[in-house]
């Protein structure tokens, strides 16, 4: 998993046809995604519940490129190792999930996983300046974590601004997950993304028998960000 700043679009799996998890993950990157984005979900930090680690494993061997994992649990570090195993390239805890993020980073690292850490809406930038030289990635939630679909919430792009000036030229990615589609998505990339998580702005209108919205879909998106 090398590192560059363009723009890679990471279709949201939570908007995919459940019973179809592995064919899903072979047309999205057919079509064009360069990341498929799994959102865990434990009931207890958000209200819902999705997909655990035997999930992750099942649909690895359809996935080519870097599945990209965001546990929305508490606690994190028990099941870190679980979904290393289960072939996460990028495992993404947190901030507001535990008291010890510094820790649960280390842990993702020691798994052999790139570190990713995620802020909350109200979760300001500064929270994670102490922690960028041990992240791989910062997810900036732009809706607030559970369910998709949700309606971007636009306060958040001067966030992205905030932490694009604290990275610097540190080798970090800048994700944001929720609300994007192809009117949203040049407002963060242009104060500093290049990850954009999309579920059912990508999602929309295709099917594993007619995937090639999936393909419009993603190219709309990367168009409008861009420019």
């Amino acid at each position: 998993m090398s590192f560059d700043r363009t723009i890679k679009i990471a279709p949201s799996i939570l908007s995919a046809d459940f019973a179809n998890f592995g064919a899903e993950c072979a047309a999205i990157e057919a079509q064009g995604a360069d990341w498929v984005h799994v959102d865990v979900m434990d009931g207890h930090f958000v209200p819902n519940i999705t997909f655990g680690p035997a999930t992750c494993a099942a649909i690895r061997p359809h996935i080519k490129g870097v599945m990209d994992v965001h546990l929305m649990i508490a606690p994190v570090d028990p099941y870190i190792e679980a979904f290393a195993n289960a072939g996460a390239d990028v495992i993404t805890a947190h901030v507001e999930a535990g008291p010890h993020i510094h820790r649960t980073l280390q842990a993702i690292r020691g798994a052999g996983a790139k570190a990713g850490v995620a802020l909350n809406p109200g979760t300001p930038a500064s929270s994670v300046e102490t922690l960028l030289d041990m992240v791989d990635l910062v997810c900036v939630m732009t809706v607030n974590p559970g369910f998709g679909g949700q309606k971007f919430i636009h306060s958040q792009v001067e966030k992205v601004r905030q932490l694009r000036a604290m990275i610097g030229d540190r080798p970090i990615h800048i994700e944001i997950d929720g609300g994007v589609d192809a009117t949203t998505a040049p407002l963060v990339a242009a104060a500093g993304a290049d990850v954009l998580v999309a579920g059912s702005a990508v999602f929309r209108g295709g099917s594993v028998s007619n995937p090639a919205p999936y393909g419009e879909n993603i190219r709309a998106i990367r168009a409008a960000a861009v420019v």
